[in-house]
């Protein structure tokens, strides 16, 4: 089904879509935090939990007995059938906000609570995206900056051993060292296994959690394309402690941040040398075509076309390029055949005059295109890119 908006959804004061953000922002408060069997919850969690009931009693239905009964309810009822009153365009209704199999948040309960006002995870991700950049521009050192971003994206795991050698083999760190340590957590013990190892994915290489005698992994892409098999075993107790990169960045920085070095790859494969997160993350790739033209590309992983088109701003000016493009990874596209729709019609008109949404395969097939025009033209300069 094709869908067709015909009104613009406000998603700083619809009701509804509120109820879900602060729903959302209890459960990942929830998944931080060991209760005791008689737990005192937060302020947020029992906000959440109170307006959630009211919603309920006001629609007669029957309401969760108690806040973990609203987390049962995240695990075992689809977006669609709670009190929200979303328009079909803010969100696929079939979706749960927490993973029933690990019990964790899944990825679109993050986007709810990050889109969330002063969400925590929000915070401390754009809080850690400014320091580094303070640092690394303090220092006139953009190399560390790519190199902080490159480990976010290979090493969301790091042993006790690589922790301590860190810096010995990645010495552009050392400007951003503390900043790296802040970014990193004890692995949790829900993520070991039953023989007291940990698993890492074979994909993204974060931490697997146990599903009875298997693996199931947390970004929505490992499990979509069922590549939530280990790639090692690891024993915690000889290797100095393990580290696992805190869950905000996981799900924002790592799981884009491996579709923008596939798609660098495959960038390199088509005879272009691609600038990583140029002019200190200014946007993802910068692309110089045989023309001189270039391209300014950031990658989004994002289940919600609605939150993404909502958040979307202008690209920054500098580095200067011709043309500015909005990558999203062609299972979004497959799985919400309106994904560009919803996005258009909640991104900012200034925006759009902008920036162009296209899936990686559309992106690399217009610049396929775009290339072998410009080769066979024998093209050095001009403006028809």
């Amino acid at each position: 089904m094709v869908l067709t908006v015909n009104s613009p959804l406000d998603l700083s004061t619809f009701t509804g879509v509120t109820l879900l953000r602060m729903v959302a922002t209890a459960l990942v408060d929830l998944s931080r935090h060991d209760r005791a069997p008689d737990p005192i919850y937060s302020d947020k969690v029992q906000k959440a939990y109170n307006h959630l009931v009211l919603q309920c009693l006001l629609r007669e239905m029957e309401p969760p007995a108690s806040v973990a009964d609203m987390a049962q309810w995240a695990a075992t009822r689809p977006i669609g059938q709670w009190p929200f009153d979303l328009p079909a365009e803010a969100e696929n209704l079939d979706e749960f906000l927490v993973d029933a199999q690990t019990g964790v948040p899944t990825q679109r309960c993050y986007e709810w609570e990050v889109s969330a006002p002063d969400a925590a995870a929000e915070l401390f991700e754009n809080e850690i995206i400014r320091t580094v950049f303070a640092q690394c521009e303090a220092a006139r050192s953009p190399q560390s900056y790519t190199a902080f971003r490159y480990l976010l994206v290979d090493k969301p795991v790091l042993t006790g051993i690589d922790k301590a050698t860190l810096i010995g083999e990645h010495p552009e760190l050392g400007t951003v060292l503390e900043t790296v340590n802040r970014c990193y957590e004890p692995a949790p013990a829900a993520y070991r296994g039953t023989d007291g190892r940990f698993a890492t994915c074979a994909r993204c290489h974060c931490l697997l959690k146990p599903d009875g005698r298997s693996w199931r992994c947390e970004l929505d892409r490992c499990r979509r394309e069922a590549h939530a098999t280990p790639k090692e075993f690891i024993d915690d107790r000889s290797t100095g402690g393990l580290y696992l990169l805190r869950a905000p960045l996981r799900m924002f920085i790592t799981g884009p941040g491996l579709a923008e070095v596939e798609l660098e790859q495959k960038l390199i494969g088509k005879g272009l040398v691609p600038e990583m997160w140029p002019g200190c993350d200014a946007y993802d790739l910068r692309i110089t075509l045989p023309n001189r033209q270039v391209w300014a590309v950031d990658v989004k992983d994002r289940a919600n076309p609605a939150l993404l088109g909502h958040s979307t701003t202008r690209f920054r000016p500098e580095p200067p390029y011709n043309r500015a493009f909005l990558v999203v990874p062609q299972y979004r596209f497959d799985d919400r055949e309106d994904y560009k729709i919803v996005f258009e019609h909640f991104c900012p008109p200034e925006v759009k005059e902008q920036v162009t949404l296209l899936s990686d395969k559309a992106f690399l097939r217009m610049l396929t295109t775009t290339l072998t025009r410009l080769r066979k033209n024998g093209t050095a300069g001009g403006d028809d890119a």
